[in-house]
C-alpha cells in the first residue's frame, strides 16, 4: 500500500504528468500535491475540478444511475486532465487530477497507470 505522497510521486512518473493532485471534493482542497507550477496552479484546479465531480454525481443521482464513476476526461488543445474518485471506503469523497500535456502523454496507458496507483493507495 503506498501513502499519498508516493502516489502523487508515482503519478508523476507517468509519461506526459504536467501536475497531480489527491483533493477532498466535499471541501474543494487539496491535501496534496506535486507539479504544477506557472503552467498550473493545482489549487485553483482542485477546487475547480470538485464543481466537476459535484455536478456530475448530482446529475447521476437525478437520473437515478446505480453507477460508479471510474474516471472523468477533460480534453483541452494541449492537455488531457484526468479526474479518478477513490472507490475504496478510506478514500470516499477524495479524488486524483491528474493533467498531462497531450503531446507527450499515451491517454490509454495514463489511465491504466492512474487506475493501478488508486486501487495500491492507502488514505
Amino acid at each position: 500500500m503506498a501513502d499519498m505522497d508516493t502516489a502523487l510521486k508515482q503519478a508523476m512518473q507517468i509519461d506526459g504528468a504536467i501536475g497531480v493532485a489527491l483533493v477532498d471534493y466535499t471541501s474543494g482542497m487539496a491535501l496534496g500535491t506535486v507539479g504544477g507550477g506557472k503552467e498550473l496552479d493545482l489549487t485553483v484546479a482542485a477546487a475547480g475540478n470538485t464543481d466537476v465531480v459535484r455536478a456530475k454525481l448530482r446529475a447521476m443521482e437525478l437520473l437515478a444511475l446505480k453507477e460508479t464513476i471510474e474516471d472523468i476526461l477533460i480534453t483541452l488543445d494541449t492537455q488531457y486532465h484526468l479526474i479518478r474518485p477513490l472507490t475504496g471506503r478510506a478514500g470516499k469523497g477524495l479524488f486524483i487530477y491528474l493533467a498531462l500535456n497531450k503531446a507527450r502523454a499515451n491517454l490509454a496507458m495514463a489511465r491504466h497507470q492512474l487506475r493501478s496507483i488508486e486501487e495500491d493507495l492507502d488514505v
